[in-house]
């Protein structure tokens, strides 16, 4: 009986002891972390990515794709030499118009009794080429020829960028604005925020008429020419002809400075004259008068 008490009690200590055992484990054990869902799990993941992943670069060329082709401003200038200047220049300017162009500026002037002309023409782009063999076939020579482009797609593109940014910042500010004036109505923020808009709206316009400007120039090019006549036939041996021509134009400069002379003497010369004589002409006559008043005083006279 004693036996199987003490073999009881010998068993009671024993389940204690391993019950103390594993609660001591069980406390030393690292704490298992929650389980989150998978789902959840990926989102977290995707979102610091997103977070730290930097902002991709500003691919230019893909913005000069969308402007299509290069833009170059074509120039050209030409100096011809033509029979007849009048003609050559009606030839010049109906060359501008077939091709859908226009005459920017035209100048006729005389030398040495032959006209001389410039013409400035505008046409389209794509006709650069033809309008220049056209032009050409007006001269008997061609004496002088020059053709330059400057390329503008970069600063194209460059405004193009800036016009995007300064019109998403105009409508932000828009949208401060009404809320500006909804909320706190205050003169001075509203003043503030509408000042701001208005330098932004200011440079949107410089810049749009920047860019007009250079698609107009890109999309017309500009051709100067110079009409040059052909040099008078020089004349051999005798020719009483040109000798009777070159004596009345020797008449002609003759009369013209007589003319020139007496013009100067009338207007220039004679009140000139005028001035110096009057003082003389006093001086003497107040002499004769003193003279005359002497001899008529001087006895036995």
């Amino acid at each position: 009986m004693r036996k199987n008490k003490g073999l009881a009690k010998a068993f009671v200590l024993v389940a204690v002891a391993v019950l103390i055992l594993a609660a001591v484990a069980l406390g030393c054990a690292p704490a298992r972390p929650a389980s989150v869902p998978v789902e959840e799990k990926v989102l977290v993941v995707e979102r610091e990515a997103v977070m730290e992943a930097p902002a991709p670069p500003r691919d230019y060329g893909e913005e000069q794709a969308a402007i299509g082709e290069r833009m170059i401003i074509r120039t050209a200038n030409l100096a011809l030499k033509v029979e007849e200047t009048e003609e050559a220049l009606d030839r010049v300017k109906g060359i501008a118009t077939a091709l859908g162009g226009y005459v920017a500026d035209s100048n006729v002037w005389r030398v040495d009794e032959r006209l001389r002309g410039t013409v400035t023409i505008r046409v389209p782009a794509e006709s650069f080429d033809t309008a220049m063999e056209q032009l050409k076939g007006v001269a008997i020579e061609v004496e002088r020829e020059s053709v330059s482009g400057q390329d503008v797609t970069e600063e194209y593109t460059d405004l193009d960028a800036r016009l995007r940014n300064l019109e998403a910042t105009e409508k932000e500010l828009l949208e401060l604005l009404t809320e500006v004036r909804e909320k706190t109505r205050k003169a001075e923020d509203v003043l503030a925020v509408h000042r701001e808009l208005t330098n932004i709206r200011g440079e949107i316009e410089r810049i749009k008429g920047r860019m007009q400007y250079l698609e107009r120039m890109t999309a017309l090019a500009t051709i100067t020419v110079e009409l040059i006549p052909k040099e008078a036939i020089v004349r051999t041996g005798w020719a009483p002809g040109g000798t009777m021509q070159d004596a009345l134009r020797g008449l002609v400069h003759a009369l013209q400075s007589l003319t020139d002379l007496a013009i100067w003497a009338v207007v220039f010369l004679l009140p000139i004259a005028l001035l110096v004589l009057i003082p003389f002409l006093v001086i003497f006559l107040i002499w004769r008068r003193w003279r005359r008043r002497r001899t008529e005083g001087s006895p036995g006279r």
